[in-house]
């Protein structure tokens, strides 16, 4: 790939049910660089979506690309060849600039990677920290005290637990959990509501007790449902979480330039 220390780049994070895209500029920002616009693309995306997102060509870009769905990248991949964007990496977990104590580390997320890069950013020196992302999944994952992706765990997501419910009964219909609903739920609906969301919020309060050691870590929470839940589990902790609207666009991003190190690598 060339070089892109001096040309804007397009981080790119596909996921299982949609792409997101940050356009971040030359230098990044410290501690963390933030994009200056950002798009969500479901994977039937159209030209005309991806050229209204760019001011420029998109030649004029690097791209890196972070994915969890094949084919997904693929075609975004194709995309780009067609309109002859030479500078287009798309990232395996060794172009990530995190030590990883796993035996498997190829088989990790490079969107769990990604996270675990910007918090490093974001830590204390010496304090680990546990990211949690609410996407199609919910990750709760451990960032060491030196620095390193420890793991963690990977639970459904509430969308995901919703259509699980109604695809896998004959009753049970399909609802949607868009903000806190009451625990005491006094229909089919609202029962099932109540333990989607309040069944997640227990699982993550769960993990997060579990994965925590003898050194408090600091908290950092993303994706699309995570500042309701920032808030919620905030209300246990005497350090609240911190909400990060784009931990993982911006972990790509400094995985893609590689200019600035890691707090653990310090």
């Amino acid at each position: 790939m060339a070089s892109t220390s001096s040309c804007p780049l397009v981080a790119v994070d596909v996921g299982n049910s949609r792409i997101k895209l940050g356009d971040f500029e030359h230098p990044l920002a410290e501690p963390l660089p933030h994009p200056n616009r950002t798009l969500a693309l479901s994977h039937d995306w159209t030209d005309r979506d991806l050229a209204e997102f760019l001011p420029r060509d998109p030649a004029d870009y690097a791209w890196s690309i972070a994915s969890v769905h094949r084919p997904a990248a693929a075609r975004l991949a194709q995309w780009l060849e067609a309109r002859n964007v030479s500078r287009v990496q798309l990232l395996t977990h060794k172009d990530l600039p995190i030590s990883i104590t796993l035996t498997r580390p190829d088989r990790v997320g490079l969107d769990r990677l990604a996270n675990a890069v910007a918090a490093n950013r974001l830590r204390a020196e010496n304090q680990p920290a546990l990211v949690i992302d609410f996407g199609s999944a919910i990750t709760v994952d451990l960032v060491s005290e030196s620095g390193a992706f420890a793991g963690g765990a990977i639970l459904a997501g509430i969308a995901m637990s919703a259509r699980a419910l109604h695809e896998f009964t004959d009753l049970l219909p399909l609802v949607e959990v868009t903000e806190p609903p009451a625990v005491l739920g006094t229909s089919t609906r609202a029962a099932m509501s109540s333990g989607l969301y309040w069944g997640a919020v227990g699982a993550v309060r769960e993990l997060v007790a579990r994965m925590a050691g003898p050194i408090r870590p600091q908290v950092l929470l993303t994706g699309g449902g995570a500042p309701e839940f920032a808030t919620i589990l905030g209300k246990d902790s005497d350090e609240p979480p911190q909400f990060v609207p784009h931990l993982t666009l911006a972990g790509i991003a400094l995985a893609a330039l590689g200019t600035l190190p890691t707090k653990g690598s310090r």
